[in-house]
């Protein structure tokens, strides 16, 4: 069924890109944000609200490696405390953040917790918060949560992540870069090689990157609006530890947007069709983004089937586990692909069989299309006594794209 369509005057996306060449730790992510334009004042004013011991930011222009940046220090009284997540959560919700701000505070600190909980073998509630539980840790996390508020961006990008090499000594020892957190929080997160004799990349930076970024690649086509350098505290003698933040738009031609998936695929020769239904079905209830079947011809002459599965590259393993449980498969193919979908939002329209739910794409250079929901479409002709085809007709007769200008 062809889907409405109608062309507006202008349409743009502020999105915001994270240069990560040097990696990325909360610090670096608050002065990059101070230097893009958000108010330190803001910042302190939330952070203040969470009770911390004598809290605050400070700023100062650096140089590293002759570039200017920003670096900011956050100082407090010493303490001892190790807080459970429980803990942070009451924290925050007893602050002055604003609903958003608390709910990505809330995000970044629950990603960390389920990557503890993950490491140490335990419960996202009995976890230990030790680093990323001490003042200065509380601070970077909700200070960017209120930064990214701040900056209003629809839509966080960012480079490939290096986390250097080498070792570092944390409250459980000696261990590997990156640290057990860190690289369970990166997972599915492209690296970028990096020779570094150093932590690049900070359980508290991946933590907000594996929240915050919906894509990972290169720069996209953006109008840079400014451009905030965050400085890191150590001097690297290879290059610049610096954080860039670029904040601008994608034009209405460029509204195409681009992430990475995981494509897997599988060949069956000796299983039923019933068997490769219900394989789908779990795979999508699971949370595939996409599963599909094609007929194809295999050794010996033989009728068989592709399963092909698109999804989250997180969501790797759990995908594999339910192909090779539920089918007869000995082997699954799997690689990343770059994908660029269209910017699209849930919208619902009054006809007079009812109201129907849809989707509206936007497709660059002011065109908006809206597409009705078969599902929705099916519910209400049925209850009405009249055809699918009426009641999307309706519905795209309903659309207004005045209201997406």
């Amino acid at each position: 069924m062809p889907v409405a369509t109608a062309r507006l005057e202008s349409g743009v996306m502020k999105i915001a890109y994270l240069d990560c060449a040097s990696g990325i730790s909360g610090d670096m992510t608050l002065a990059a944000l101070v230097d893009a334009g958000v108010e330190l004042a803001a910042l302190q004013s939330g952070i203040d609200s969470l009770g911390l011991p004598s809290c605050r930011l400070a700023a100062q222009d650096v140089s590293k490696h002759h570039f200017r940046a920003l670096q900011i220090t956050v100082e407090h009284e010493p303490e001892h405390a190790h807080r459970h997540l429980s803990d942070i959560v009451g924290m925050i919700e007893a602050s002055r953040l604003s609903a958003r701000q608390q709910e990505l505070a809330k995000q970044i600190f629950t990603r960390l917790g389920e990557a503890e909980a993950k490491v140490h073998g335990t419960s996202i509630e009995k976890v230990h918060f030790h680093e990323v539980g001490a003042v200065d840790s509380i601070a970077d996390i909700v200070g960017a949560a209120i930064g990214f508020d701040l900056l209003g961006v629809e839509r966080v990008y960012a480079s490939p992540v290096p986390t250097g090499h080498g070792t570092i000594e944390i409250a459980h020892g000696r261990c590997s870069i990156p640290a057990p957190a860190t690289a369970e929080l990166l997972q599915g997160i492209p690296l970028a090689a990096c020779d570094v004799e150093a932590e690049l990349t900070t359980p508290t930076g991946a933590a907000i990157l594996a929240t915050l970024v919906h894509t990972f690649g290169p720069l996209p086509g953006m109008t840079i609006a400014r451009t905030g350098i965050g400085a890191g505290q150590r001097d690297l003698e290879q290059q610049a530890n610096v954080l860039r933040l670029h904040v601008g738009e994608l034009a209405a031609g460029d509204l195409g947007l681009q992430d990475t998936v995981c494509v897997l695929e599988t060949n069956l020769d000796d299983t039923t069709g019933e068997l490769v239904g219900e394989c789908a079905e779990r795979l999508r209830a699971a949370g595939a983004l996409d599963v599909t079947t094609q007929a194809i011809q295999m050794k010996k002459n033989r009728p068989g089937v592709t399963i092909t599965v698109l999804c989250r590259p997180e969501q790797r393993a759990e995908m594999e586990a339910i192909l090779f449980r539920e089918t007869t498969t000995l082997g699954v193919r799997g690689w990343l692909a770059e994908r660029r979908t269209l910017r699209r939002q849930a919208h619902q329209v009054d006809t007079s069989f009812g109201a129907v739910a849809g989707q509206v794409a936007f497709r660059g250079e002011g065109l908006v299309t809206f597409a009705p929901e078969y599902e929705s479409c099916r519910e209400l002709a049925a209850a009405q006594n009249v055809s699918v085809a009426r009641v999307f007709e309706a519905a795209q007769a309903a659309f207004d794209p005045s209201g997406f200008q």
